[in-house]
């Protein structure tokens, strides 16, 4: 018992490090982009027709504390990010937190639910792949593999898209009609989000699956070669109990591990998703924050509430796995 408590504080701190490490490359990437936020503000209202002085430039950055100096702006950026206030937006002059957080928790939402899905699919046929005798359903789960990994996301919304305004007059885009757009939560939006949000999900999930599916098929083959499988079968184990309890169990910590691997891969397709359905989500948000308004307070935030989400993941995962296969936290503690 002593030795899981003493690799989770392990865990926990080297999770801590990396999320402080991250931050203040977040940090310095927003601070290495040429202006200032002070002056991409007032170079905006500028192109408004006002006329902007050198002396309106210092004193906006004097509001901003941007005059002091460059760790001092980071330590307070970095304590207040993980208390959850991320400041103003650059441009659009208004809270970071109250415009990012419902729409991130949307995005993360379609995310996990995307990989999820992507799981429940690719385990199960992962390993009836490995372990079936019959060629087609082999071949049949081949060609889909491959064909998710060859398609990408893009094409796939496009094709959903152009079949559903073909045969059903409905483009499918957005994530509420709009009768419930801006409108408070209730059990009648949650519904309406829920006919919207399948679209997304199935898009991104169809390459996570393809690849998951893949890599489970791959795990369970090679870990049937190995010899404890082969001393398994030779003191009488056979069928279901010696695939569930051998090479199974051996494959799929591999599988545990890349989680958040995983699930930084779906979000990162999904901003280019969510332009052509139309979805105003936080993958949209980001590439808006860094391509057409360079709002790098927004962007920073963005990536550092997603990397604080994928340590987070990183952290449960490697708890579970150490719990499934005590040799991952002996390895971690062999190494101090």
């Amino acid at each position: 018992m002593k030795t899981i408590y003493q690799f989770i504080a392990v865990r926990f701190g080297l999770s801590i490090i990396t999320l402080l490490l991250i931050s203040f490359i977040v940090f310095s990437l927003m601070e290495l982009v040429p202006g200032n936020c002070a002056e991409r503000y007032l170079s905006f209202k500028q192109s408004s027709g006002q006329n902007i002085t050198y002396q309106d430039i210092a004193a906006e950055e004097k509001r901003l504390g941007l005059d002091r100096p460059f760790l001092i702006r980071y330590s307070t950026w970095v304590v207040n990010a993980f208390q959850g206030d991320f400041g103003q937006s650059c441009i659009m002059r208004v809270d970071i937190s109250t415009l990012l957080i419902p729409k991130f928790g949307i995005s993360l939402g379609i995310c996990l639910v995307a990989l999820i899905l992507a799981y429940s699919l690719a385990i199960p046929f992962g390993i009836i792949s490995a372990t079936t005798k019959n060629q087609t359903l082999d071949s049949s789960l081949k060609f889909f593999s491959y064909l998710g990994l060859a398609m990408p996301n893009f094409m796939v919304a496009l094709m959903v898209m152009l079949f559903s305004t073909i045969y059903f007059g409905d483009t499918l885009t957005g994530l509420f009609s709009p009768e419930f757009q801006g409108a408070p939560w209730s059990m009648a939006k949650f519904l309406n989000f829920l006919s919207h949000a399948w679209l997304p999900i199935f898009i991104l999930g169809w390459a996570a699956t393809a690849l998951a599916l893949q890599t489970v098929k791959a795990l369970v083959i090679d870990e049937n070669k190995k010899l404890y499988v082969t001393a398994a079968k030779a003191r009488g184990v056979t069928g279901r109990r010696l695939l569930l309890n051998y090479p199974t169990r051996h494959a799929l910590s591999p599988l545990i591990n890349s989680i958040g691997f995983d699930l930084n891969r779906i979000f990162n397709d999904l901003p280019i998703v969510a332009i052509i359905l139309a979805i105003t989500d936080a993958g949209s948000l980001l590439l808006q924050a860094l391509v057409r308004s360079n709002d790098q307070q927004l962007a920073g935030a963005i990536i550092f509430l997603m990397t604080a989400t994928i340590i987070f993941i990183n952290f449960v995962t490697d708890i579970v796995l150490s719990i499934i296969d005590p040799r991952t936290r002996r390895g971690m503690l062999n190494q101090r």
